[in-house]
């Protein structure tokens, strides 16, 4: 077989995207807090970019006379990480003119103590400290128990394999397996005993009706008629069926009724009471308020008024067009200008598609700002992109992550993209005013006699969305949480 090289000419389109495009896109789908810390980031590393503040007094010029001193910033420049070795040399170099710069500043005093607060020393000592992790948490009281050594072993051992929701879901046994020599298997156990007198109350339980069982036994009030509903009525209660469990007990449904209300005021996932996260606050970064002149539209404006202004520098602009500069130095300054631009255009780009395409939803979307939830629209964002005349995967990144404050509430921007179906009257309904409508129906139900899925579509036809099938009103019951008629029956 014999082997040779042979060349071939084709011809073919291949997309590629310019670095200021990729950019483009990325500011594009940030959102509005993300936007500031990205602002910030080129900031920090982009000498030609700095705010434009018309109030700041301590605005850098350099005198056009005085071409001695840009003479001077050109070599304390430093260029990049390959021209090191330059740099030092230039700091070698400087010589008298350095020492005449220190005769005309004077002498350097340290900073005195003048009564005025530190800022950033402030904002140090005012951040919050981290929250203690629940294994941390679980670790310092662990500590603290008086046992023996295998014990603690054991114990130590346990803390590592609960879970956030402060449960063990691993068997003991397979515990043991993973180190026979430091404790037996009674050695877990009690370990695990100790486990359950720690703080939160029902932690290291291994199932629900354990970590009940738990927090009534450390409780200080009289929870015995629950302790025994919960020990030997657990699965009967969590298949709601209260008249087996009341005719088995002797007594009333009204007192297992009260029995159960007791219970919800325990907690069935205590580790998270320890290092929960906090939830990030939502910025939106639409805004949609009532016209103020009377009329039935809506004013939309863009809640960037935290968003700092950006501006070429002056000073390195100058420089850059300077003979005197050296081409080096000119090639850093005219690619850091460059790059200002990009990033200056793409948050102008960002503001303009946001503004556009957020109108354009409003537009289509007036009855539901005006009525509601339920009178939201099918909408999809082809036909958005069609009306502001950019691609269909521009409208997808505008309002990926972002949010739009109206007089419904703060909701993601995508909410009022769906699909949907058409009543008798040929009315559209989006699949989000269905599921409202839906919760609607089952909040107002009799729940001594809730309804089963086929109740709820014939409910769903009354209110004038006919044609849907049974399987669709349980698959949204689903997505809502929401239990079937025999878990939502109230006896």
């Amino acid at each position: 077989m014999k082997l040779e090289m042979t060349g071939q000419m084709r011809m073919e389109q291949r997309m590629k995207l310019a670095p200021h495009m990729i950019q483009s896109m990325e500011i594009l789908q940030l959102p509005i807090l993300a936007l500031q810390e990205r602002i910030e980031q080129e900031l920090n590393s982009n000498p030609i970019l700095e705010l434009d503040d018309d109030s700041n007094p301590e605005e850098i010029e350099t005198p056009a006379e005085s071409p001695q001193d840009d003479d001077m910033a050109e070599k304390a420049l430093v260029v990049d990480e390959e021209n090191r070795a330059e740099d030092f040399e230039r700091l070698g170099n400087l010589g008298d003119e350095f020492q005449d710069l220190i005769d005309q500043s004077g002498p350097y005093h340290g900073r005195r103590d003048d009564g005025e607060k530190d800022l950033k020393l402030e904002a140090i000592k005012n951040t919050e400290a981290p929250p203690q992790s629940l294994h941390d948490y679980l670790t310092e009281q662990w500590g603290l128990v008086d046992a023996e050594e295998p014990v603690k072993k054991a114990g130590s051992l346990i803390i590592d394999y609960l879970d956030e929701r402060g449960y063990l879901s691993v068997p003991l046994e397979q515990l043991h397996n993973k180190d026979q020599a430091a404790f037996t298997p009674e050695h877990l156990r009690e370990a695990l005993e100790l486990v359950h007198e720690l703080d939160p109350p029902g932690i290291g339980a291994r199932d629900l009706r354990e970590c009940l069982l738990i927090q009534m036994a450390q409780s200080n009030d009289d929870l015995g008629f629950e302790y025994r509903l919960v020990e030997d009525h657990m699965d009967a209660l969590l298949e709601n069926r209260l008249p087996d469990i009341a005719k088995k007990m002797d007594c009333t449904l009204e007192r297992i009724n009260q029995a159960i209300e007791r219970l919800s005021k325990l907690d069935i996932s205590p580790g998270l009471q320890i290092g929960r996260n906090d939830n990030i606050p939502i910025t939106p970064d639409v805004i949609v308020e009532s016209s103020s002149n009377g009329s039935d539209e809506f004013s939309v404006r863009l809640a960037d008024d935290s968003l700092p202004s950006l501006r070429l520098s002056p000073y390195y602009t100058r420089m850059a067009e300077d003979n005197h500069v050296s081409d080096t130095t000119k090639k850093f300054l005219v690619n850091n200008i460059r790059s200002a631009h990009w990033i200056i255009e793409a948050i102008e780009q960002r503001k303009n598609t946001l503004l556009k395409v957020a109108k354009a939803i409003v537009r289509y979307q007036k009855d539901f700002f005006e009525q509601g939830a339920l009178h939201l629209r099918p909408l999809p964002m082809s036909k958005i992109a069609d009306e502001v005349g950019v691609h269909l995967a521009t409208v997808s990144r505008a309002v990926s992550g972002k949010y739009l404050q109206c007089a419904w509430g703060i909701l993601p921007l995508r909410k009022f993209f769906s699909g949907g179906t058409e009543d008798v009257a040929g009315q559209a309904h989006s699949w989000e005013a269905i599921r409202v409508k839906l919760q609607q129906i089952i909040d107002e139900e009799d729940k001594s006699r809730p309804l089963n899925d086929d109740q709820i579509k014939e409910k769903l036809a009354e209110a004038g969305i006919p044609n849907l099938a049974r399987r669709t009103v349980a698959k949204y019951r689903k997505l809502m949480n929401i239990p079937t008629a025999k878990f939502r029956k109230k006896y």
